[in-house]
């Protein structure tokens, strides 16, 4: 178990990780004495004392089975006919259990081979690269000399990425542009020639890894972790020094975000999503939009200052700034942001005023995720630094490992710079819910069925066709329902894709006028002939009865899914789907409704029979949370305005 940081010591960083270091003290001073000998080797002391003092603060796991479990990512990456869940069972079905894994610590493990190896390779491409001129000594030492990223297994990885990348800049160091001697450049000229750029994103794991390692984050499979990893790997073993920044928690979401940035002869700060395009912090429209609260950097250092500063308050730390390796960034991604947010007295709970250290936190599903904190002031205020406008935020303090709230929920408007607190009104309100999280996270899905055409024939070929219907608006809901443009009789019916849009949908049910309970049956046709033979086109799951399964056709235009109903009918009414992720109402799922007060409080729970719910006598101006009770884990808080889901 890694300690935290030790204060009010009388000795230096160096000699308390020396004092740490017990039997491999010997290792690491050899180190020392090593570069101790020649005057010409100071830097090289300097950066050996560096990586020494901040040694304490790592650590890693080990054990027989994480390079078993770790060939999840190789797997991935070739296995693209399943899903990374069936390949991370595959992973545990075969292996059997990860068993016990033994955590070691690097002042305990790193001898001095390996930390000397480390300073040469680094020292080797800092100097000989056209770009190391603009690098300084202390940003060499923190993003370009480190031996590591977190909690990755101990591994010579320089040499094995130099060789094998190095040769993608051989044509920049020839050349006589002056841009050889920018490292934002040179990174995004490395990162354009990579032989591989497809990023499999996904989430899911065998097991919570942390940093993968060197050699499985080149595969591109994985999180936006992963890959921020391999970027660090890439650019540093050349010679690039990068950091990666990340969102504790995004404000639209439920998670962290990671990506890479690296800087130019000037400073300035580029970002890329590895491995996109880097792009500069102040001109990315993303970053300019997105409303995350607070941005941090990973450092190599341990953040001391910050540590003394809350151990100085005599209160329980929520374990983020436990071990702060990280700096706050907030401000150079800060478009719409507030200097000073202050908390009046008179908005803290009365019973809970009397608090020194306060945190911010910001809403993951139910619960609250501190993402920044203070010191509260004499007069009873509580002023956060630099906090970006738009989220829904909450303050809290941190006691006996339990989140205490301070404050109702509240968001700065990034427009007026008014505060807005969701601290509930007597009069109550009925609400009609269709999703349990933003559909507009499902945007790309419903854009898509707009254009698309439902038409009928009755040639199989539709050489003579008939419209139906035009899709002219994105779907609001899980089923559409729309009524057909046409009262003649047909055999076949179809639905064409609008362009580019891989004739995504869901669900498509065809109703006969006179039955309005009982779809149309036949046999599901497509543009490829028969489903059962080609199913990984998958445009029978247009037809199986399931909206959570979808038809994406592999070509961007001209696909369709359609029915022969074996004889002439008039089609009345049209049902469809957009494709979608299961987060609309499902009918036969169990669904809880919550308001927030000072907790969630349950307001009432329902079993499905359509799309949509109805609750009634809600508290207006009160965040809301619907949850599934019978599948899923895509929740998010929204509050009900004007007869509408508006997701915070």
């Amino acid at each position: 178990m890694i300690n935290e940081l030790v204060v009010n010591k009388p000795l230096t960083p160096l000699e308390e990780a020396l004092q740490v270091a017990g039997d491999n003290r010997s290792e690491l001073e050899k180190v020392l004495r090593h570069y101790q000998a020649d005057p010409a080797d100071s830097l090289k002391y300097r950066a050996a004392c560096f990586l020494i003092e901040n040694m304490p603060f790592y650590a890693f796991s080990s054990g027989k089975q994480m390079d078993n479990y770790k060939s999840y990512y190789t797997w991935l990456k070739k296995s693209r006919d399943k899903t990374p869940q069936q390949v991370a069972d595959s992973v545990v079905t075969l292996f059997g259990p990860i068993g016990h894994l033994e955590e070691k610590r690097d002042i305990l493990e790193v001898d001095s081979a390996y930390l000397c190896n480390n300073i040469e390779w680094s020292f080797k491409v800092w100097r000989e690269q056209p770009w190391g001129k603009h690098i300084s000594f202390e940003m060499f030492c923190e993003y370009l000399l480190p031996y590591r990223i977190g909690n990755e297994p101990l591994t010579n990885w320089r040499e094995m990425y130099y060789e094998k990348y190095s040769y993608l800049l051989d044509s920049l160091r020839m050349s006589d542009s002056p841009d050889k001697y920018d490292p934002a450049f040179a990174a995004d000229y490395l990162r354009k020639r990579l032989p591989d750029r497809e990023h499999y994103y996904t989430t899911v794991a065998p097991y919570h890894f942390g940093n993968i390692g060197p050699e499985y984050a080149q595969y591109l499979s994985g999180s936006c972790n992963d890959v921020a990893d391999f970027g660090i790997y890439l650019f540093r073993a050349l010679g690039i020094p990068c950091a990666i920044d990340f969102f504790p928690v995004l404000s639209y979401g439920n998670s962290s975000h990671y990506w890479v940035v690296v800087w130019d002869k000037n400073g300035e700060d580029y970002l890329a999503e590895m491995p996109g395009n880097f792009e500069l912090v102040r001109m990315n429209g993303w970053y300019k939009t997105n409303e995350s609260s607070k941005v941090y950097r990973y450092t190599f250092s341990v953040n001391r200052n910050m540590y003394e500063d809350m151990v100085a308050c005599k209160e329980e730390i929520y374990p983020f700034w436990r071990l702060p390796r990280f700096i706050d960034v907030t401000r150079e991604y800060s478009y719409s942001y507030k200097k000073e947010l202050i908390i009046p007295a008179s908005r803290i709970y009365e019973d809970r005023k009397n608090v020194k250290l306060a945190y911010l936190c910001l809403s993951s599903r139910n619960s609250w995720i501190p993402i920044d904190w203070t010191i509260a002031k004499p007069d009873g205020n509580i002023i956060f630094k630099n906090v970006r406008k738009g989220a829904t935020m909450r303050v809290a303090t941190f006691k006996g490992g339990v989140i205490c709230f301070l404050t109702d929920p509240f968001y700065v408007d990034r427009e007026t710079n008014a505060m807005h607190y969701f601290s509930g009104e007597k009069e109550k309100q009925d609400v009609i819910l269709y999703a349990k999280y933003p559909i507009n996270e499902e945007n790309d899905f419903r854009n898509k069925m707009i254009g698309g055409v439902f038409e009928g024939s009755n040639n199989p070929d539709f050489s003579d066709k008939d419209t139906l219907f035009m899709v002219q608006s994105k779907p609001f809901r899980l089923k559409t329902n729309v009524r057909s443009w046409s009262d003649r009789m047909y055999r076949y019916f179809r639905y064409v894709g609008a362009r580019k849009a891989h004739c995504n949908i869901a669900e498509i049910a065809f109703y006969e006028s006179g039955n309005d309970t009982t779809s149309l049956k036949g046999k599901v046709i497509g543009r490829l002939g028969d489903p059962l033979k080609v199913p990984q086109q998958g445009y029978g799951n247009a037809m199986d009865g399931k909206t959570w399964t979808s038809f994406n056709d592999i070509s961007p235009s001209g696909g369709w899914v359609g029915l022969d109903a074996g004889k002439r009918v008039r089609v009345d009414r049209i049902e469809y789907t957009p494709r979608n992720r299961d987060n609309y109402i499902r009918p036969g799922d169990v669904f809880e409704l919550f308001y927030c007060d000072r907790d969630w409080i349950l307001a009432g729970t329902q079993k499905a029979t359509g799309d949509s719910l109805v609750f009634h006598d809600i508290p207006q101006n009160r965040l809301l949370l619907l949850r599934n009770r019978s599948r899923g884990m895509d929740e998010r808080i929204f509050i009900y305005e004007k007869g509408a889901q508006i997701w915070k």
